[in-house]
């Protein structure tokens, strides 16, 4: 349990923290718990094209350190930080059914409620809870109507006689980018002032040795959250030292192993290399990257009623890097090869057959990328973005095309395109709205919505209209080579998630919801302009951003 990178975490930055003290009276007891953590898995049941991750690796994994920490007498616990729907198309159109069933059988002892849990109607996460025979946790989340939680705020597990509780939580950014269609009777509640009020209540009645987090809130190096909602660090800084033993969390989306200051992530971190979690206020705070490309292991040792950290892993689950050999690149396992479950490959075969199938055919074809990459889309015009906003203009005969770029999920690699690659970049089902103005109404709500923050999915693409965004609003606005008129009447499409308030545009009054789901329309476009042209849609400074 605790070997030579035991060592290395005694660095003097945490010299001081480096022991967290339980909740209740010390015992007389010395046990070993090892943490075993997953986040943001998106519908990654299956391997990719390159044989990495996948849920049968990942058991044959899990099943390992498992019998390795019981061999030594010592106990284990399986979370997840959520966000388990949406990403994968075989998934998708399965409502999750291989990956929450494939949890089950990977024996997750709990999980985090992720936002997008809430892509479905509520009904669908509700049949996912039957699929599941673990918790789904959220302290923060309640029913309007009726003020109560929603969901289980916490679970109790006893290891070894060691009380450990286990409390949810979820980001609160799920109000803002989440359907409002699914979510607008929920009451997403600060997950600060729901621990605070949360964590005596569970010490007066249930006398726990420890209390972890399992969150879907993200990881901000230094609590520098920027547009988002505040995440682990904020919320570990805003409690009493020591008011949480370890935070397991996920939506950032990042692998966190951190600098010995602890104030930025490591550089030089690469998988398979060492990782140095973070430690804020006398908590540990981990999270996992995404999509099951690592299981999180953190080995414990609670004695005299204090919990030591030994060691802690991010280990690649079949992981490959590009290596050069007799001048030609190829991808080399940066571990050990971890050898898939047969009883897990046998269960999810058949998911996957179904929705190849289903999603293999060709649509199209185009003469170079198609760009939806997050880094770039939520931060410029791209011709992807462009493409989907022109397609759902096209579609419903309006003047312009708006697409929020957090319903961009995706980028589309040159040459054939298939249905797949259509889902992958449009998961969500939405609809397509046609919305009519005139212009006064427009100007003021282009103010709102031109001027979303970058790095959010509210960051708005454009098709068919030219205007410069300030900090105080659209200027210069031109629709179909004309400048904007007060008095006329202009029409736009848009989904319908950003339609009914979806990522804080403001909800609009005036519109048809044409039922036209966004994919298929996407996919309609394809068909009918293939082979498409990358060039015919790369933005060439129509929308001019002087507030960036």
């Amino acid at each position: 349990m605790r070997n030579k990178l035991a060592v290395s975490l005694l660095f003097s930055a945490l010299t001081a923290g480096f022991i967290g003290v339980a909740n209740a009276a010390d015992k007389n007891i010395e046990v070993d718990l090892t943490v075993l953590h997953t986040n943001d898995h998106h519908g990654h049941f299956w391997k990719n094209k390159h044989g990495e991750y996948g849920m049968a690796a990942r058991k044959t994994l899990i099943d390992s350190i498992r019998k390795e920490v019981a061999e030594k007498g010592g106990y284990s616990l399986l979370l997840s930080g959520g966000d388990i729907n949406t990403g994968v198309p075989e998934s998708d159109m399965q409502n999750a059914e291989p990956d929450f069933k494939g949890m089950t059988k990977l024996g997750y002892d709990a999980m985090a409620l992720g936002n997008h849990e809430f892509d479905n109607p509520l009904s669908v996460l509700k049949q996912q809870q039957e699929w599941a025979n673990f918790p789904f946790l959220a302290a923060n989340i309640y029913d309007k109507k009726t003020g109560e939680r929603l969901f289980k705020p916490y679970q109790i597990f006893t290891k070894g006689g060691v009380k450990i509780a286990v409390i949810g939580l979820t980001t609160e950014d799920t109000m803002k980018i989440g359907n409002p269609e699914y979510i607008s009777g929920l009451e997403f509640r600060n997950p600060v002032e729901v621990v605070k009020a949360l964590v005596p209540e569970i010490k007066k009645t249930e006398k726990p040795d420890l209390i972890f987090a399992v969150t879907h809130m993200g990881h901000y190096q230094n609590a520098d959250y920027g547009v988002n909602a505040p995440g682990d660090v904020t919320l570990a800084r805003s409690l009493p030292e020591g008011y949480l033993d370890m935070i397991i969390g996920g939506h950032s989306q990042n692998p966190v192993c951190m600098e010995p200051n602890l104030e930025n992530y490591d550089p030089e971190f690469k998988p398979g290399k060492d990782c140095r979690p973070d430690r804020q206020n006398g908590t540990w705070i981990v999270q996992a990257h995404e999509w099951g490309k690592y299981v999180g292991r953190a080995d414990f040792s609670f004695k005299d009623g204090k919990l030591t950290l030994g060691e802690y892993k991010l280990i690649p689950v079949n992981l490959k890097k590009k290596v050069k050999i007799d001048g030609k690149k190829v991808r080399q396992l940066v571990a050990d090869e971890i050898k898939e479950d047969q009883e897990m490959l046998d269960f999810l075969t058949p998911y996957q057959q179904v929705g190849e199938k289903a999603l293999s055919v060709k649509v199209g074809s185009s003469d170079g990328k198609l760009m939806g990459d997050r880094d770039v889309v939520r931060f410029k015009q791209t011709n992807l973005g462009r493409l989907m906003a022109t397609a759902q203009k096209e579609k419903v005969n309006a003047d312009f095309g708006i697409m929020n770029s957090g319903g961009v999920r995706d980028s589309i690699e040159g040459g054939d395109i298939t249905y797949k690659d259509v889902l992958k970049v449009q998961p969500f089902a939405n609809t397509v709205v046609k919305a009519t103005m005139n212009g006064v109404e427009l100007k003021k709500y282009l103010d709102v919505v031109a001027t979303k923050s970058v790095d959010s999915g509210a960051y708005p693409q454009f098709a068919n209209i030219s205007m410069t965004v300030k900090k105080d609003g659209v200027h210069n606005v031109v629709i179909n080579g004309k400048a904007l008129e007060n008095d006329k009447t202009y029409t736009f499409s848009i989904p319908s998630f950003n339609a009914v308030g979806g990522d804080g545009y403001p909800k609009l009054t005036n519109f048809i919801d044409t039922g036209f789901v966004d994919a298929e329309v996407l996919k309609s476009y394809i068909q009918n302009h293939s082979p498409l042209k990358v060039a015919d849609y790369e933005p060439k400074n129509e929308v001019i951003f002087e507030n960036q």
